[in-house]
């Protein structure tokens, strides 16, 4: 049979230069039963409800300030070291349209840990809505995709591998998830540390949690701890700070994960 053949995207090259780093990544998976049944309480009594998304952006990133070892990155420049930086960097995957295209891009979020529910809300909702060459991230790489492939994977292999600059570039963990569209991803790939999904929610407050992370960096029981608190984060410090949010303070986002995927 004879089909045709289709020019790779700017976007899809993106794709594929960010698995050509992650593939070498020993990548292990370590998932908890969580029961978020008071941050579901807390959540359903406010008018305007903040996504999930942003609860969950929001736990993590006071999970990773309390475990130094989720600041950390394996970096081979000069040397094969650890590299520990003093606060988090979300990297968020986003689906947009661009050029008649379903494509990925991912914005970065500074110390979401210092930052309200409602700024991180009002940073997602801005790099899910805006036009895509607003957003300086997305603009960014679509203009670094279209430079010569070596070229791109050797300053990808720099920015990756010297320890100030991979934060800059590439963020400290990943938040992907599709639990909006009623499904989960068993083994997504990053060249982060951790990268950290979750499935569907139920009613009660229900949910699987899983951290991907970089078995070089951590080790597993580090991980399973990690969870532990994250779990008590969530149905704690969160919670707590989903309840005093004002009316007007969170956007009406009820969606869970709409608009992020990878």
């Amino acid at each position: 049979m004879r089909g045709r053949t289709i020019k790779l995207s700017a976007a899809r090259r993106l794709v594929g230069d960010l698995m050509r780093f992650s593939i070498g990544v020993p990548r292990v998976t370590v998932q908890r039963q969580m029961n978020l049944g008071p941050l579901q309480k807390a959540r359903m009594a406010q008018s305007s409800r903040p996504s999930w998304t942003i609860l969950f952006l929001k736990g993590y990133a006071l999970l990773s300030k309390e475990i130094p070892e989720l600041r950390r990155a394996y970096i081979k420049f000069p040397r094969a070291q650890l590299y520990e930086y003093p606060q988090s960097v979300a990297s968020i995957a986003h689906e947009r349209e661009y050029d008649g295209e379903r494509v990925v891009l991912l914005s970065l979020i500074k110390a979401p840990e210092r930052r309200p529910i409602a700024e991180l809300e009002a940073l997602i909702q801005a790099a899910r809505s805006r036009p895509v060459l607003k957003i300086k991230e997305f603009r960014r790489a679509l203009k670094f995709a279209r430079a010569p492939a070596p070229l791109r994977w050797l300053l990808m292999w720099l920015g990756l591998n010297i320890g100030r600059q991979r934060a800059r570039r590439f963020g400290t963990f990943q938040l992907s998830v599709y639990s909006g569209l009623g499904a989960e991803s068993l083994n997504p790939l990053s060249p982060l540390t951790t990268l950290f999904n979750y499935g569907p929610i139920s009613a009660d407050g229900s949910v699987t949690v899983r951290i991907h992370y970089d078995h070089r960096v951590m080790d597993g029981a580090n991980v399973a701890r990690a969870l532990e608190r994250f779990e008590k984060i969530l149905n704690g410090e969160v919670a707590s700070e989903v309840k005093c949010i004002a009316p007007q303070g969170a956007a009406a986002l009820d969606t869970g994960a709409s608009g992020t995927a990878i």
